[in-house]
């Protein structure tokens, strides 16, 4: 019996099962974690706003869209089933919260983000009536302790900073319509 004893032990000690698994879930949480990665980092999408200066969120349309882009393909339904929604989220994320990028219900009544250099333009044309007021208000998400998210509305032209008026000031319309493209 002594030796059925020993023999058992060394093959417990010996069964591949518990080695193989723990060397496996690291490789496959890096694979995980690598397929989950983005391509750009999430300042590299606010470059990529102010590269187009005015893109949709998640929506199709005119403009480019942050959503397919991540995604490298058109999204069919909601972008919240894709696999890539959690890098979509994140970078959603922080291109609303970059100092020089607003967000607007401005392309189609859809989420848009607006890169600053073309909130001349946008005041412009918003204050000459080519634009809805309603389509340039600035729309904030404000996060909260719960985890839920709030949006701040602020109307135009109040959002806009008096550089900005200035600028647009010494715009025609047609050269603001120019600057913002052919989706106006």
């Amino acid at each position: 019996m002594k030796t059925k004893k020993t023999s058992k032990k060394p093959a417990s000690k010996k069964t591949a099962a518990p080695k193989s698994k723990s060397k496996a879930k690291p490789k496959a949480k890096a694979k995980a974690k690598k397929a989950a990665r983005p391509k750009k980092a999430a300042k590299d999408w606010a470059r990529f706003v102010e590269q187009h200066g005015v893109v949709l969120a998640s929506a199709r349309g005119p403009v480019p869209s942050v959503a397919e882009a991540i995604a490298g393909e058109p999204i069919v339904g909601s972008w919240w089933s894709h696999p890539k929604a959690q890098v979509i989220f994140d970078a959603l994320s922080s291109i609303d919260d970059h100092d020089d990028i607003r967000c607007f219900k401005l392309v189609d009544h859809k989420i848009t983000f607006v890169h600053k250099r073309l909130w001349p333009a946008l005041a412009k044309l918003a204050e000459a009536g080519v634009l809805d007021a309603e389509r340039v208000t600035s729309i904030q998400q404000e996060h909260m302790p719960t985890g839920e998210h709030r949006n701040i509305t602020t109307p135009f032209p109040d959002w806009v900073p008096d550089d900005t008026m200035t600028d647009a000031s010494s715009l025609s319309v047609d050269d603001a319509k120019q600057q913002l493209g052919t989706w106006i």
